[in-house]
């Protein structure tokens, strides 16, 4: 069994997009949001002299790991600190068009819905967006494709 990351050999051999990192004023509200909205989970949490950090990714993601980092600095703890406003956001696309209404409904009771759910257009599929506690928007997608889009164009090549 491995116990620490310096047990676990990496696989990395190029250079990879790995992670977004965003700044919160509330890292245990924006971690909340995040896990309870979105498919995210916990994969590791920080502290040191500046503040905290939080690591959200996929669950049991292995071959793409990407993850949202979250740093919250002592200095700015308490002040919302959105950088993704009012269209800038992070995308997340879901299998069917009723997670994209569950999902709105959830946001709208929870007061915060930022576009209604509706369609848009084929390639920008049936959308709605959520602001997370520091205001970034986060987009939920059905049909927008860009999962199958990015596998169907190297799925040849995939060793």
């Amino acid at each position: 069994m491995r116990d620490t990351i310096a047990d676990v050999v990496t696989q990395l051999t190029q250079a990879r997009w790995t992670h977004v990192a965003l700044p919160t004023g509330d890292l245990d509200k924006a971690i909340e949001f995040y896990t309870t909205l979105t498919p995210l989970v916990v994969v590791r949490r920080f502290t040191d002299e500046s503040g905290e950090s939080a690591w959200l990714s996929n669950d049991k993601q292995v071959e793409t790991p990407f993850v949202l980092v979250l740093v919250s600095f002592d200095k700015d703890r308490g002040e919302p600190l959105g950088l993704l406003t009012p269209f800038a956001h992070l995308g997340i696309e879901v299998p069917r068009r009723e997670d994209v209404d569950e999902l709105g409904d959830r946001a709208r009771e929870l007061g915060c819905l930022h576009w209604e759910p509706r369609y848009v257009s084929e390639t920008v599929g049936y959308v709605c967006a959520l602001k997370d506690p520091d205001g970034n928007v986060i987009e939920v997608s059905h049909a927008q494709q860009v999962f199958d889009t990015v596998r169907a164009k190297w799925a040849d090549t995939a060793t």
